[in-house]
C-alpha cells in the first residue's frame, strides 16, 4: 500500500490539502451558541449543587424563576440537569463549527431547531434562547446558502 492515501487522513491537514477560511458568519454563529451554552445552560447546571449545598428548597427556587408551564416550575431541578445536557451538546457543536467540522455544523443546527421548538414552553427564559439560537441559525443559513437563488436551482435541475 502506498503512503499517499494515508496523507489524506493525516492529522496535519494543512500540509496535505488546501483549506478554505471559515466564514465570519459561521464563527459568529459558533460563538453565539458557545456563549449560550456556557452562560444559560451550563450555568444553570452548575447552580444546582450550590443550591443543594445551601439547602435551598425547590419551592424557594421556584419563587425566583418562573416558567410558563407548571410542570417545569415543579421540576426545576430536573430542568437544570436537562439544561446542562443541552449546554454540553451546544458547546460541542459550537467548538465543532470553529474547528470547521461538518458534524459540529449538524449538531449546532439540530440544537438551534430544537431550542426554537422548545422556547415557547420555557418562557420567559426561552426568549433569550430563541434570540441566540435563532440568530445563529440565520447566520448559518446565510453562510451555507449564500446568494444562490431558488429559481437558479430549478433551472439547473432541468
Amino acid at each position: 500500500m502506498s503512503e499517499e492515501p494515508y496523507a489524506l487522513y493525516h492529522a496535519d491537514m494543512s500540509t496535505t490539502l488546501p483549506r478554505a477560511a471559515l466564514g465570519w458568519r459561521y464563527r459568529v454563529a459558533a460563538w453565539l451558541v458557545i456563549g449560550q451554552a456556557v452562560v444559560m445552560e451550563i450555568g444553570a447546571l452548575l447552580a444546582l449543587p450550590v443550591l443543594v449545598l445551601l439547602g435551598v428548597g425547590q419551592a424557594d427556587v421556584g419563587e425566583r424563576f418562573h416558567f410558563a408551564l407548571p410542570y417545569f416550575q415543579d421540576n426545576l431541578s430536573l430542568l437544570m440537569v436537562m439544561s446542562g445536557i443541552f449546554g454540553v451538546l451546544r458547546l460541542l457543536g459550537g467548538i465543532g463549527v470553529l474547528c470547521d467540522r461538518l458534524w459540529g455544523l449538524a449538531l449546532t443546527v439540530v440544537m438551534c431547531v430544537v431550542t426554537l421548538v422548545l422556547m415557547i414552553f420555557l418562557l420567559p427564559a426561552g426568549i433569550a434562547d430563541g434570540l441566540l439560537s435563532g440568530g445563529a441559525l440565520v447566520l448559518i443559513a446565510f453562510a451555507w446558502f449564500g446568494r444562490r437563488s431558488i429559481s437558479a436551482r430549478r433551472i439547473a435541475e432541468h
